[in-house]
């Protein structure tokens, strides 16, 4: 179980926690199974084990977890680049980034019946790997970077053949939704320097969620969500305005905030049963609100009295999210440490 306290009041990514969130990865970038593929056979030669089809991202029960698997280690990496940690992480990425096996998997991705293949998700965690090893001033980030080109390469195009042709927003609390993607694939846009890309995104979201209003989140969560539809869209969003916009546009957005601070606004997700895969998603949904909340206060001006109100949320949820992951249940264990150091590192 993680370090931290159940009383705690605040949390931080101090070494400790780190080299925690560090070995849940470790134990799953490699480890092949259990498995979940999402797997279209083009003939009977497609019948192969997970490392055969996909020899970078096998690990951690499923294509998106081991690639924000790799990125959890990335960032790790790129932070404390002289803990105790730090050798057996860039082990691992040594062994992962390896030209045979990205164009192994670059082959596999590039067959026509998977274009759809991990659309958005999984895809647009790669460019939120991608982004970060382009971010970090080393020889050792560079180097993958040039490795990984090919993959970032597809996965871009992937969703820029895409994104032109979605006609609605898809509004749910788990892989398929458009908002958390769109943020991503933004981040990686700017970070690397494709403007077109970036002015694609901008303009989709303006298209779905310039005219939003009343989003229902008396109607969330439901019952297996990990990202909230009405916060990724209010977070999605501040990327695209002014402050004073962005303060208008969430007012109608989300005209029922409380200015008082209470914390009943937004309750916890609650989790029943960490064994089941689907039902741990909650705890994933409170660290994804976590970064939202923090990415809504930073959009408003300093002076709105609803950016208190939002960080008291979002560190309510940072709490009790940290909390919960634990290598006890490879359920939550494969994956809620990617979430954990998104919220904890990501700059905002």
């Amino acid at each position: 179980m993680c370090a931290t306290s159940i009383r705690a009041q605040t949390v931080q990514l101090d070494e400790t926690l780190a080299a925690h969130l560090s070995e849940l990865a470790l134990d799953c970038v490699h480890r092949p199974y259990p498995n979940k593929i999402s797997h279209i056979l083009i003939d009977d030669s497609d019948a192969k084990t997970p490392q055969q089809l996909t020899p970078v991202f096998y690990g951690c029960f499923d294509w998106h977890s081991a690639v924000h698997g790799h990125w959890l280690l990335v960032r790790l990496l790129r932070l404390y680049p002289d803990s105790a940690f730090s050798q057996n992480v860039q082990r691992a990425l040594e062994e992962s980034f390896q030209p045979d096996r990205v164009a192994a998997e670059c082959a596999y991705l590039s067959v026509s019946e998977r274009a759809t293949f991990e659309r958005p998700y999984g895809l647009a965690w790669l460019l939120q790997l991608m982004a970060d090893l382009r971010s970090w001033d080393d020889a050792r980030g560079q180097a993958w970077v040039a490795i990984l080109a090919p993959l970032e390469k597809i996965s871009a195009d992937r969703i820029r053949e895409w994104v032109p042709k979605l006609a609605y927003p898809i509004r749910t609390g788990e892989h398929s939704q458009t908002a958390f993607a769109f943020g991503l694939a933004y981040d990686w846009a700017v970070v690397s320097g494709d403007k077109a890309f970036a002015q694609m995104i901008r303009d989709k979201a303006l298209e779905f969620h310039r005219s939003d209003v009343g989003c229902p989140m008396d109607y969330e969560p439901s019952g297996q969500d990990f990202l909230s539809p009405c916060l990724a869209v209010a977070d999605l969003m501040r990327r695209f305005m002014s402050r004073t916009e962005y303060a208008a546009w969430l007012g109608a957005f989300m005209p029922n905030m409380p200015l008082d601070g209470r914390g009943d606004w937004l309750p916890l997700g609650v989790v029943t049963d960490p064994s089941d895969g689907k039902l741990a998603h909650l705890d994933g949904l409170n660290l994804s609100r976590a970064w939202m909340l923090k990415g809504m206060a930073a959009g408003l001006p300093e002076t709105d009295p609803r950016r208190s109100v939002l960080l008291t949320e979002a560190q309510r949820h940072l709490v009790s999210g940290v909390q919960a992951v634990s290598a006890e249940h490879y359920e939550g264990g494969h994956w809620l440490g990617s979430f954990a150091v998104y919220a904890l590192s990501t700059g905002l």
